[in-house]
């Protein structure tokens, strides 16, 4: 029943009964004027105003990117794959190590 209801809505244009609704009707005016937003372009020399929320959205956008971009930069390199190659790296220096000690250990015995 449920689905009926669903798909005779959706077959109609704009969803209800009467084939129309706020999202599909026409419009008020006859045609579209073809400017972006539907604001007439300014005379020749005529500089745009900005408007109130313009300047502290640019600054805080701004400011965002500037932090994200230091801060992320600046962030610890926390994961699994370099924690494991920092482990391999000294359990290498130590082996390296202990291998050096057993030649000198050697070398000191065949000298005696």
């Amino acid at each position: 029943m449920l689905r009926q209801r669903l798909l005779t809505s959706l077959r109609l244009r704009g969803g209800s009964g009467t084939g129309t609704s706020r999202w599909t009707s026409p419009g008020h005016e006859e045609r579209p004027k073809g400017y972006l937003f539907n604001q007439t372009p300014l005379a020749p020399g005529e500089s745009r105003k900005w408007e109130d929320w313009e300047l502290p959205c640019y600054i805080t956008s701004f400011l965002t990117i500037v932090i994200l971009g230091v801060g992320l930069n600046a962030k610890p390199d926390l994961t699994i794959e370099t924690w494991a190659h920092d482990k391999a790296l000294e359990r290498l220096r130590l082996e390296d190590a202990a291998a050096a000690a057993n030649a000198v250990a050697v070398a000191d015995d065949s000298d005696e």
